[in-house]
């Protein structure tokens, strides 16, 4: 009986202190902070390279289609939602150059259209052919004895990425929160340092320079964010014009080459 009697009190007094307890409540709590801490940075990496995973597959697509100069590539519908191009025309004057936009887009989810843009109601970016022939407009065109300075961009929905996002969703909510970014596109001649040589001459007049600059995300009402990534690619060949009532489109041209005198 002694014997248990001494068991029963060793059970009763083996048990945590008050104190005890409020250090563990105490480095759990530490712990937690510490862990919900790392969480938003986690999660912000993992959309980040999410992010940049839909911009490299992207990138990839669309200079394929301007550097072949595709003409039936009608699935960009889907996701180029507007093109601008901001130009400038100089004459072989000093005089001031004259300034315009232009703003193409197929339906009404085109996003914002720029102060003062010209919008041609007759043409309308609806198949991959003026798409395409857009993209690839010039940075630089002759005009008589001076030149049009181009700076063209696009909003774009991302090509890959979440299946619910894509063609046939109609959906304006989901198309509204869908991953977007600009495209920035700059077609421009191959400087050379051997421009006067007839080699030089044709080299320059046959190698373009095509860079595509892309910022991310882009927002509904036109707003862009910190992302940020340019492509670099050499083309060789002819760029050719041709007009779609009446607008000018342009498309490289890589097995013909044209002559500089």
């Amino acid at each position: 009986m002694k014997i248990s009697a001494v068991s029963t009190a060793a059970r009763a007094t083996a048990a945590f202190t008050m104190i005890e307890i409020a250090i563990s409540l105490a480095v759990i709590g530490f712990a937690l902070v510490a862990i919900i801490g790392v969480m938003p940075i986690g999660m912000n990496t993992q959309r980040d390279n999410r992010e940049e995973t839909i911009i490299n597959q992207d990138a990839a697509v669309l200079v394929s289609a301007i550097r072949n100069g595709a003409r039936g590539y009608d699935e960009l519908t889907n996701y180029v939602t507007a093109i601008t191009n901001y130009w400038a025309d100089y004459d072989a004057q000093t005089n001031p150059p004259a300034l315009g936009v232009n703003w193409y887009t197929y339906g009404a989810a085109g996003g914002r259209m720029p102060s003062g843009a010209n919008v041609p109601s007759d043409f309308g970016i609806s198949n991959g052919f003026r798409i395409v022939g857009l993209l690839s407009t010039p940075k630089y065109v002759g005009l008589g004895g001076g030149f049009r300075s181009n700076y063209v961009t696009a909003s774009v929905r991302a090509l890959s990425g979440l299946a619910a996002e894509k063609s046939p969703q109609d959906n304006p909510d989901v198309l509204g929160g869908a991953f977007g970014y600009r495209m920035i596109v700059e077609n421009q001649p191959l400087p050379s340092n051997d421009g006067l040589t007839p080699f030089g001459k044709q080299l320059t007049n046959n190698l373009r320079d095509l860079r595509l600059t892309f910022r991310w995300p882009l927002s509904a009402q036109g707003r862009v964010g910190n992302g940020r990534q340019s492509f670099r690619t050499t083309i060789g060949g002819d760029v050719i014009r041709t007009n779609d009532l009446g607008h000018p489109l342009y498309f490289f041209e890589p097995r013909a080459f044209a002559f500089a005198p």
